[in-house]
């Protein structure tokens, strides 16, 4: 069983090899939520994320004879870099299976830490089949990365370190996926304060917790596609959900675009990088779903291994949304100069073009003329309205393009 006192026993076998994380107070997030927003940074972990705690915790229980023949895991990347970090410093042989679409520096990162990484099936459960497959074959310890007690027990360990740095916390926001996290958090919590409220966040395209919660048991859901990977789990575990169903005050959700407006402006405000997974937490108070007033409120940011390509598209429908990017259709005679006059009209205005792209046969251009698109940076949704207007009154037919 998952217990206050395993919990406090992990923290004692753990508190050595883990980074005290910090626990601060953003500005930015306070004020645009009306609550007094406190962050714990475990994206600042050696691997990037939360999930050392778990598999730490596991690794040091193991057996000499389980130490021996070695460990494996299934894993899109945080927790198989966690397990191959603090295996391989153990001198552990660890064998990490992860899915065909795990992006490139999970994958370079887990090798990189000393692990074997076998690229199998095209999400967690058919990852997980092969990892259990591999597991009985060879005779090796299987750590899996949520449902299991010596790894929530590890992760509960982040609940009683954060009432040790803020003690009158009123409300902490976990990212939810399979439960390991919340699950240990909210039992350390509830069990030392009680008064502490405790709400879980899932992606909207995978609420696996929440739909268990209302069904009374943990359901499997379709596969689905997110940013937030990391906690793209189809099926609540069978250890984490008892927890969850016992601690956690309440579970909402957040979508894709609300998950990278909060990626954007961590980035931006907080100098502060976060995956998809690492948050969703900070994306639900951002977007109001925590309906807390005057709170002192406690966030995770739970990892930080985010793909630097999903990143700058990210960034970039980012200004999109915000109006300091945008890509205007413009229509223009095909004459000597008439490029140069646009221009003239676009710079007054201070927006700055990055991108231009001309067709003369689509768009029911008349011959004689050409559509240009042209994609500029400008300064806010007011600057495109007053480059707009200025379009109109040189008499340049355009369009927004979305």
């Amino acid at each position: 069983m998952v217990t206050l006192q395993t919990i406090q026993a992990a923290v004692a076998r753990i508190r050595d090899s883990i980074f005290l994380s910090p626990f601060v107070r953003s500005e930015t997030f306070s004020k645009l939520t009306g609550n007094a927003i406190y962050f714990k940074l475990e994206n600042l972990q050696m691997t990037g994320s939360y999930k050392e705690r778990g598999a730490l915790n596991k690794i040091l229980l193991l057996t000499e004879e389980e130490k021996r023949r070695g460990v494996i895991a299934a894993s899109a990347g945080n927790h198989a870099q966690a397990v191959a970090y603090h295996a391989t410093k153990r001198g552990i042989a660890a064998q990490i299976c992860m899915p065909l679409t795990t992006p490139i520096v999970k994958v370079s990162a887990t090798r990189g830490f000393g692990a074997e990484v076998i690229l199998s099936g095209t999400n967690y459960d058919e990852t997980c089949q092969e990892a259990l497959r591999r597991c009985a074959e060879q005779g090796l310890t299987f750590i899996h990365p949520f449902d299991d007690e010596a790894v929530i027990s590890g992760q509960g360990s982040l609940g009683l370190e954060m009432l040790g740095q803020q003690s009158d916390i009123d409300v902490l926001v976990v990212p939810v996926g399979g439960g390991g996290l919340i699950g240990g958090v909210a039992c350390a919590v509830k069990e030392t304060s009680p008064k502490v409220r405790v709400i879980g966040v899932q992606t909207s395209k995978l609420p696996s917790m929440k739909a268990a919660l209302e069904h009374g048991s943990p359901v499997s859901l379709p596969a689905k596609s997110t940013i937030a990977d990391g906690i793209a789990v189809r099926c609540a575990g069978s250890v984490t959900f008892p927890l969850v169903q016992r601690y956690v005050d309440d579970i909402v959700t957040v979508d894709e675009e609300e998950i990278a407006n909060a990626i954007l402006l961590l980035l931006e405000k907080e100098k502060t990088l976060t995956e998809g997974a690492g948050a969703v937490a900070s994306a639900a108070v951002l977007q109001h779903k925590i309906h807390f007033a005057g709170k002192k409120v406690g966030v995770f940011i739970g990892g930080g291994n985010i793909d630097v390509s999903l990143l700058s598209r990210i960034i970039e429908r980012g200004l999109v949304k915000d109006g300091r990017l945008v890509r205007l259709r413009i229509h223009l005679p095909d004459h000597p100069g008439a490029l140069q006059k646009l221009a003239g009209v676009i710079a007054s205005q201070k927006a700055n073009i990055v991108e231009t792209n001309y067709d003369r046969a689509y768009y029911g251009v008349l011959l004689g003329d050409t559509v240009i698109d042209i994609t500029m940076e400008t300064r806010g949704p007011e600057n495109i309205a007053e480059l707009t207007a200025a379009l109109d009154a040189a008499g340049y037919p355009h369009e927004r393009v979305l």
